[in-house]
């Protein structure tokens, strides 16, 4: 066979038939038939995708997918040239981070920078008050925006579709608040913000139909954000030394409030406080305190000293008192006295003058001496009674000072409480003055964080539509479209494309496969025997050889699910490939409800099947010659009314019966399966029914239901042919037309 398939032949009845083949196996015998269940089980994975299935669907509708590619392509390039051209123009911007600032008693204490603080000044430069602004700086009025709002060809088109009628837009509205909306409307449309990755910078894009506006419009919204950046810097520092100014004004009237308070309460409790903010008797009993603890000291002194004085006998007194006294030089003298008279002793008498001289001046000297200790005593005594009368004085006073000084303290609790008040409120005033001095200070001083790094500049190129741009997105959505819309109507075409349709769900074996024609008509096609469409045939006709244990079934139905299939064209060339094999073929023209095998054979004749079946004619009259050899042909005759009433009869059988031992080969030209009895009475007489199928035309559930009924009236059906088969429409694999016109070239002649 010429699709690659061998059937293997054997004899039996249908019902004996197993339920499956074994692996590899190609096919199995149904009434002494062929019956293809599958050329092997599928060991494939069932979620394994079958790359080259959906590459045979594709290669089949490649012209479906190219051509919605072009249009897809087509309609880009045409929205792109009737689209206005959008002109871009950036500006760029540095924005760093700025830190915040506290100030908490007179001392600046930084707070870090704000996690969220690039995307809000985003967020600020998208913002409808700087719109509001840069419409406002740029002076946009009513012409300038009827300037801007002229439509490209591509919204004309679409008002061309449109029936409601646009509402009036504020541009050409008289009220300057209107403008100002529309105005701003304008700017937050084309803006659009894109942060630099990895950096502080943003780039400032504006989109117009008019550069120079794009241009303006980009570095006015960088001006006027930085500008608007300094209103609320400046803006927040006035309203600081705003609210510290009033809090000043009213943290100074209760000060002065309270230190009137104050002083009334000082002058009717008759109080006098020092600059410290004690009171005269306290701080009087502090000093006569101080003071008393000086004079007990300087008594205990004194009395230490009179003690020692009283205790030392003679002239043993302690050294500090002898120390601003002449003690020292009486004593020194009367003992160069005593050495001298002691010296002179040895020589002279006690009695002797000036022994006696001698012992005078030392008498003397110790009544001097004793004199001295005595005014010593007296003056330590003196020193001693001066100290503790001192303190005597000194406690007395004391005491009297203590009840004075408690009475005042007792009178100062509520002037206490009312001077702390006072204090409080001075420290309040005191810092409220330092934070307005320094709010000023900071407001003044404070360096501005954001700055334009580019200005925009004029564009020169559009920025969009980008023909390059749409037409790859063409391109894409062309290619995404047409292979959508390609497995759409893959899926839905549920006809019989190929062989291995035929044999997946039909269980048919394929005895062979017609090419198309395009240009010729099948008679033409014939007549050429080396072309593809004539060597499809006579693979038909081999595989038909081997398709029973005896060769080609003796009475062979030829008949498709529907009609215009093919299947006359089929029976009638297998009629004349049977008869060039020097085979005595009888050709039977069944289909007596729309025959049209009379109109190929160029054959008018008023005798046919039908008159036989009734019993008007006899065989010899019913059947006609042809121009093909051994060929003879019976016609389908007058149309009768009740065409199956005339199969069922046993003038039929008796006229096959009759034909098969006459002729080789008895081949009948059915009627379509569906819808009528014909074909199946007629494939329950035959030895074989061939079933045509048209590529691309017969439905699979109609080819189903057809074998099936086939089934059911017990034919014994051989196989299938595939008519009409386009190997470019059923996709890549499956191109037999190659292999049928195998030997095609002409060989070159030998000289």
């Amino acid at each position: 066979m010429q699709d690659g398939k061998v059937p293997v032949v054997s004899a039996g009845d249908e019902s004996r038939m197993p339920a499956k083949l074994e692996a590899g196996a190609v096919g199995s015998y149904r009434g002494g038939v062929l019956s293809v269940e599958m050329l092997q089980e599928r060991r494939e994975d069932p979620d394994e995708i079958d790359l080259l299935a959906y590459w045979r669907i594709l290669s089949k509708r490649r012209w479906l997918v190219l051509g919605v590619v072009a249009a897809a392509v087509a309609s880009s390039l045409l929205v792109t040239l009737m689209a206005t051209p959008i002109y871009r123009a950036t500006a760029v911007m540095q924005i760093d981070n700025e830190e915040q600032t506290v100030v908490q008693m007179g001392t600046m204490v930084s707070a870090g920078s704000d996690p969220q603080f690039l995307q809000t000044q985003y967020e600020l430069l998208q913002s409808r008050s700087l719109a509001e602004r840069v419409a406002d700086d740029i002076a946009m009025d009513a012409d300038a925006l009827k300037r801007l709002d002229q439509p490209g060809w591509l919204h004309r088109i679409k008002g061309l579709f449109r029936r409601d009628k646009v509402a009036k837009s504020a541009v050409g509205d008289a009220n300057p608040q209107a403008t100002l909306a529309a105005a701003t409307a304008v700017v937050q449309a084309g803006l659009s913000i894109e942060p630099v990755r990895n950096s502080r910078l943003v780039r400032i894009h504006y989109d117009s139909t008019t550069p120079a506006f794009a241009a303006r419009v980009a570095n006015a919204l960088a001006e006027g954000f930085i500008a608007s950046g300094l209103e609320r810097r400046f803006g927040a520092s006035s309203y600081t030394k705003t609210y510290l100014e009033d809090q000043l004004a009213t943290t100074k009237a209760r000060l002065e409030d309270s230190e009137r308070q104050l002083v009334a309460f000082a002058q009717r409790e008759n109080l006098v406080s020092s600059s410290d903010g004690q009171s005269l008797a306290g701080q009087n009993l502090g000093d006569l305190n101080s003071a008393l603890a000086d004079a007990q000291a300087q008594r205990i002194r004194a009395q230490a000293r009179w003690s020692q004085a009283q205790a030392a006998s003679g002239a043993a007194l302690p050294a500090d008192m002898l120390s601003a006294s002449i003690i020292r030089t009486l004593q020194q003298q009367r003992a160069n006295l005593q050495g001298t008279y002691q010296q002179k002793l040895t020589v002279f008498q006690p009695d002797y003058p000036e022994m006696q001289q001698l012992k005078g001046q030392m008498d003397d000297l110790d009544r001097q001496i004793s004199s001295e200790l005595r005014n010593i005593r007296s003056s330590v005594k003196a020193e001693y009674d001066a100290a503790a009368s001192q303190e005597r004085l000194l406690q007395g006073q004391l005491n009297s000072l203590r009840t004075a000084a408690l009475d005042v303290d007792g009178r100062s609790i509520d002037y206490n409480i009312i001077k702390r008040e006072v204090d409080t409120n001075r420290q309040l005033y005191d810092g409220l003055l330092q934070r307005y001095k320094e709010a000023g200070v900071l407001g003044d001083v404070r360096s501005n964080n954001i700055s334009i790094v580019d200005r925009a500049q004029v564009p020169s190129w559009r920025f969009k539509p980008s023909l390059a741009q749409n037409l790859a997105i063409g391109l894409l959505l062309g290619v995404i479209l047409g292979v959508l819309l390609a497995f759409v109507l893959e899926f839905l075409d549920d006809t019989i494309k190929t062989p291995d349709d035929v044999e997946q769900r039909l269980r048919l074996a394929v005895l062979g496969i017609v090419p198309r024609l395009r240009k010729q008509s099948p008679e033409e096609a014939v007549q050429d025997l080396r072309s593809a469409f004539s060597e499809s045939y006579r693979s038909v006709r081999t595989a038909l050889q081997f398709s029973t244990d005896h060769g080609v079934p003796k009475v062979l139905l030829v008949t498709s699910a529907g009609p215009v299939e093919g299947k006359s064209t089929t029976a009638l060339i297998l009629a004349r490939n049977f008869a060039q094999m020097g085979k005595r073929v009888l050709l039977i023209e069944a289909d007596l409800r729309n025959p049209s095998l009379h109109r190929t054979l160029g054959i008018r004749s008023e005798v046919g099947l039908s008159n036989l079946l009734a019993g008007a004619q006899t065989v010899a009259e019913a059947v006609l010659s042809t121009t093909d050899d051994n060929l003879n042909v019976v016609l389908a005759g007058p149309l009768p009314p009740n065409p199956a009433e005339l199969l069922s009869g046993s003038r039929l059988v008796t006229f096959l019966t009759h034909a098969s031992e006459k002729y080789d080969q008895v081949i009948i030209d059915g009627p379509p399966v569906m819808g009528i009895a014909d074909a199946p009475i007629l494939a329950n007489l035959a030895d074989g029914t061939l079933l045509v199928v048209s590529s691309g035309k017969t439905r699979i559930s109609t080819a189903q239901a057809a074998v099936k009924r086939l089934q059911s009236a017990r034919s014994k059906i051989a196989g299938s042919v595939l008519t009409m088969y386009d190997s470019k429409v059923a996709g890549y694999g499956y191109n037999y037309e190659g292999y049928y016109a195998y030997g095609d070239t002409p060989q070159l002649t030998k000289r």
